[in-house]
């Protein structure tokens, strides 16, 4: 009863100061934005491999089946800070972006033997931009050349991000699952204003709203095979069902005369009209002597299935309905690291975790009818015991990535991210005699 008291209440601590991590990127106006890795701070060393790793002192959310894994003697609480700087490229013209927020905060701890629980808040979707365009109308009257000019100016904020519970059951040597049930909730709103320097000419701008809503069920599995005496892999695989949310994404349109003060509004609902694709994930991890862990993982969330709102005017018909094909199946493929030379040694540089990991997402978006951006990333991170008088199991976990965006003739974003991260590994649930 302790430990579900001790839970809750750091599950609300968590959703009250959550943050939603933030992001700059012109490519987080698609679809629900830019989707996020939901990892933690050992798997974010590793650029987020996960399926097939599992560890007695770390909270490994990519598969609900390790947390069977976990300590008895201990409750792990494990959140996390990012820092982040972007810089834009499109046609020679570079711009510079900095965030900074709160990222996840995740806890987990033994039920029962064999069974483990984990809980938290995770990000899910980040929604960031603001950026303008203008050109000229080139119109020509009787009496003399003019040339105003228009602009559209897009902005949105926002996001989604998720509150979770799991469990993790090993009903026999080698082989566990699990489960996470989750709670999506969020704000995201979009726009796009137009104005021009002509006030004669009547404006056109459209505003979009979703406040997300909707449950989350992930299903995980693991198996490891001992390769002698010395190495081990570990066959790990999720599965997250599709499912339409209770979200009704809104668009206003309004259309206005500076001149004239004359304004007409039209809104537009889609009853449940954003659905979450179905995923699939499939890891291995090769493990020797417990000390260097390799993993690979492929995940295929899909979104090609799914159609998106969209503001459409066909024959001066205006219409706000779900449209297909803006959006393809979304790969990713991770390979990374663990190396730590044992948790025994009395060494400090013998005691830390040296993580690396590189990711691959081919385009899964198309933007005015032609791919949208691919992704690569790379990873490099340090698990760094904190030894105090008590134990030595908390970790401090510091990570830095690079996050690259490219399309053909379109935007270009670098993005250096940096994470610090603590993992609390205390022996809270330990006896002790008293002499």
């Amino acid at each position: 009863m302790k430990k579900i008291i001790i839970a809750a209440c750091l599950l609300a601590v968590s959703v009250s100061v959550f943050a939603q991590s933030g992001t700059n990127s012109p490519y987080s106006q698609f679809g629900l934005g830019l989707l996020s890795d939901q990892s933690t701070g050992f798997n974010r060393g590793m650029n987020g491999v996960g399926f097939g790793f599992h560890d007695h002192n770390q909270v490994n959310v990519k598969n609900p089946a390790s947390y069977s894994a976990l300590d008895s003697l201990t409750f792990i609480f494990d959140a996390a800070v990012g820092f982040q700087v972007t810089n834009f490229n499109e046609n020679g013209i570079k711009k510079n972006a900095k965030n900074a927020d709160f990222e996840y905060a995740v806890g987990a701890f033994r039920a029962a033997r064999h069974v483990g629980v984990a809980f938290g808040v995770l990000p899910y979707s980040n929604v960031g931009y603001n950026y303008s365009n203008t050109a000229n109308v080139n119109a020509f009257n009787s009496t003399q050349s003019v040339n105003p000019t228009y602009s559209n100016t897009y902005s949105g904020d926002g996001g989604a991000h998720e509150v979770f519970v799991g469990v993790g059951w090993q009903p026999v040597k080698n082989f566990s699952f699990g489960a996470n049930a989750g709670y999506l909730w969020g704000d995201i709103d979009r726009s796009v204003v137009n104005s021009y320097s002509d006030s004669y000419v009547n404006t056109l701008s459209k505003y979009y709203k979703m406040k997300v809503k909707g449950y989350r069920l992930t299903f995980g599995a693991q198996y490891t095979l001992p390769l002698g005496k010395k190495d081990a892999v570990t066959l790990g695989v999720v599965y997250e069902p599709g499912h339409k949310t209770h979200t009704d994404p809104e668009c206003l349109v309004v259309s206005s005369n500076s001149q004239t003060a004359v304004n007409d509004t039209a809104s537009y609902t889609i009853k449940n009209g954003i659905s979450l694709p179905d995923r699939f994930g499939a890891g291995l991890m090769w493990s020797h002597l417990n000390r260097l862990k390799i993993g690979f993982d492929y995940q295929l969330e899909k979104w090609g299935s799914i159609g998106m709102p969209q503001y459409q005017v066909i024959n001066n018909v205006a219409s706000y309905s779900l449209v297909g094909g803006t959006m393809k199946d979304r790969s990713r493929f991770t390979l990374g690291g663990d190396y730590c030379r044992g948790e025994r040694y009395r060494s400090l540089f013998s005691r830390i975790h040296y993580r690396a990991g590189l990711s691959y997402v081919p385009s899964y978006q198309t933007i005015n009818g032609v791919d949208g951006p691919k992704e690569v990333s790379a990873s490099v991170g340090f698990g760094i015991p904190i030894i105090n008088t008590y134990n030595n199991r908390s970790i401090l976990n510091i990570t830095a990535s690079w996050i690259n965006r490219s399309a053909t003739n379109l935007i270009k974003e670098n993005t250096f991210m940096f994470t610090l991260g603590l993992t609390f590994n205390e022996r809270w649930f330990a006896k002790f005699k008293v002499e």
